[in-house]
């Protein structure tokens, strides 16, 4: 072989070494980013589910106080119609509405103590 064939050969080789280099960086930082893409899209549909969960919670509760209202509308003595509203209204935070609950099962059957002492308890923190 020539020199100049030589020379001819080493400088194809460094291209087609840089060329490579180059293919290899790229392929590198495309894996990266689409990886990147794909776990921030995750991270915000897994946010929005979280907020879609809390938000079919608080209505499948509401629905559930209705249920339970429609029921005491028929039957106001109906003791688990009662105990289910006052349960429904804690787990939504309506202190003030579960109090008013509490308060009509203690006057319907005042032996249970429970009634009583739930009932006390609720009204203090309301008072806090």
């Amino acid at each position: 072989m020539s020199s100049s064939e030589k020379e001819y050969f080493e400088a194809r080789l460094k291209k087609t070494k840089r060329l490579q280099k180059m293919v290899t960086a790229v392929s590198i930082i495309s894996f990266f980013g689409s990886t990147g893409f794909a776990v921030i899209s995750t991270l915000q549909q897994e946010k929005q589910n979280h907020v879609q969960a809390k938000v079919s919670l608080q209505t499948s509760l509401q629905e559930q106080a209705r249920g339970f209202e429609l029921v005491l509308q028929r039957e106001p003595k109906n003791r688990l119609a009662l105990e289910g509203l006052v349960s429904v209204r804690l787990q939504l935070k309506d202190a003030k509405g579960a109090l008013e609950t509490l308060e009509k099962l203690v006057k319907l059957y005042p032996e249970q103590q429970n009634y009583k002492a739930q009932f006390e308890l609720l009204k203090n923190e309301q008072s806090k």
